[in-house]
């Protein structure tokens, strides 16, 4: 483990240590979530503890897209550019190719779309450390406890206790005003909260994941989904090119659709697999332009996932505890929305604290505000999200076709595209009009 990063302390079982610091808030998770739950919390004057579950944070992870309307609450936390550009890529376009390699859409994207603010195409664990940093240079080492994880809760009218578990079962207990759980996709807070929530979801997805450095394809800040609905490569570069070699780092994404009637049997949500295992689905994938069969077995690791999500909840919100990030609205990698809408949660939930204070009334209005909106935005993501447009090939050619226009007009595409942006919160006329979800300066009420 790292040295200088504190650890959550032992105590006997049985015997649970209690911790009181009433005026404190808790967040559960130390992933994207959490650490800019803390930044904000830190932002607005309201003192916070985060625990996390793993020994010692590492970055890992694969490659994400942060869409404009998160990139601007990054840099409303003092996150711009000129600390973004070291860790990713501005992205400049975003397009669908059908299998027969010919364009089905094509839009520019981020600053060159006439946002006010950048996309970033960057490694999901490295934007991980750059919060962790700012976290431990504004509130402190002892933010974040590792190899802590919150198991339960249990709340009155004064605050929330938290019970906080080690791998080895020692446990203590936690007291703060408020408790934003933002532990993930397997979260025992939603779990308690929701006790009789379904199961994780598995349509049928499967995918591949890894890295390869390679020459980024058409404007070197592309992201390019490939194929059809139920069978296509994502790729995207998440670094600019080497000064030596000229090569970036690729991201890429290659997916089947599969029958999920017998449910997931692999057991591990996540396993390395090697590329003989998969690569039979796309051999003959070469266009001159790119070469996927060679992009995939470039890469010097890959995992296999299956694509799921959860059935959205009714509310994200028991008196004095809410969830945040995928604990609350974990979805299907479709539309770049994860991490985005993490860092949107974040923002949102301290603006309510602004407007009511650091209480129930703050979380409440916090879920009024998004709960309904990112449930719907689940369950588009579920049907296919923005891919649908290749959905649409598929229906009305076979994915086979000379020009675009003669099976899905321009205008048609447009439309689709402008819709999904706006229910994922980036519509540009929108955004860019929109005030800061948290005035400079703003900071909560004493009391």
């Amino acid at each position: 483990m790292p040295s200088g990063l504190p650890t959550c302390e032992n105590s006997a079982m049985n015997s649970p240590s209690k911790e009181h610091n009433d005026d404190q808030v808790l967040i559960a998770g130390g992933g994207i979530a959490g650490l800019a739950m803390a930044l904000t919390l830190h932002q607005i004057g309201v003192p916070c503890q985060v625990f996390e579950s793993v020994e010692a944070l590492q970055p890992l992870g694969v490659g994400i897209n942060l869409q404009p309307n998160a990139v601007r609450e990054l840099y409303d936390l003092g996150l711009d550019a000129s600390v973004l550009d070291t860790i990713g890529l501005q992205a400049q376009e975003w397009a669908l190719v059908g299998r027969n390699g010919n364009d089905v859409y094509a839009e520019p994207r981020g600053l060159r779309a006439g946002y006010k603010w950048p996309q970033y195409a960057v490694h999901r664990g490295q934007l991980q450390m750059l919060l962790l940093d700012a976290v431990h240079r504004r509130l402190g080492p002892d933010a974040v406890k590792l190899g802590c994880r919150v198991s339960a809760y249990q709340q009155d009218a004064q605050g929330v206790t938290a019970r906080v578990r080690r791998a080895d079962g020692t446990q203590r207990e936690v007291r703060g005003r408020l408790l934003i759980a933002a532990d993930g996709l397997h979260s025992a807070v939603r779990a308690q909260m929701h006790p009789t929530q379904p199961p994780i979801q598995w349509g049928g997805a499967i995918m591949w994941r890894g890295t390869t450095p390679g020459v980024a394809i058409r404007t070197g800040a592309s992201f390019v989904g490939l194929g059809s609905l139920r069978h296509r490569v994502v790729l995207y570069p998440i670094t600019p090119p080497d000064p030596h070699t000229g090569l970036s780092t690729i991201n890429w994404i290659a997916e089947i659709t599969v029958d999920n009637s017998e449910g997931w049997t692999q057991g591990d949500w996540n396993r390395r697999v090697q590329v003989d295992d998969f690569i039979h689905h796309f051999e003959g994938w070469n266009y001159g332009w790119l070469d996927v069969p060679a992009l995939l077995r470039g890469a010097s690791e890959v995992f296999e996932y299956p694509m799921i999500d959860r059935d959205p909840v009714p509310t994200w919100v028991d008196g004095r505890v809410v969830l945040i990030g995928d604990a609350a609205h974990v979805m299907y990698p479709v539309g770049s929305n994860g991490a985005s809408q993490a860092i949107v949660d974040a923002r949102v939930l301290g603006a309510a604290m602004v407007a009511h204070g650091a209480n129930a009334q703050a979380l409440q209005a916090y879920d009024q505000k998004l709960c309904a909106d990112i449930s719907a935005l689940v369950l588009r993501n579920r049907g296919a999200g923005p891919f649908g447009l290749l959905g649409l090939v598929d229906e009305r050619c076979g994915g086979v076709f000379d020009h675009i226009d003669t099976v899905l007009p321009k205008a048609e595409r447009d439309e689709f595209m402008a819709r999904y942006k706006q229910a994922a919160g980036f519509a540009i006329g929108t955004l860019n009009a929109a005030p800061p979800t948290i005035a400079p300066g703003a900071r909560v009420p004493a009391g």
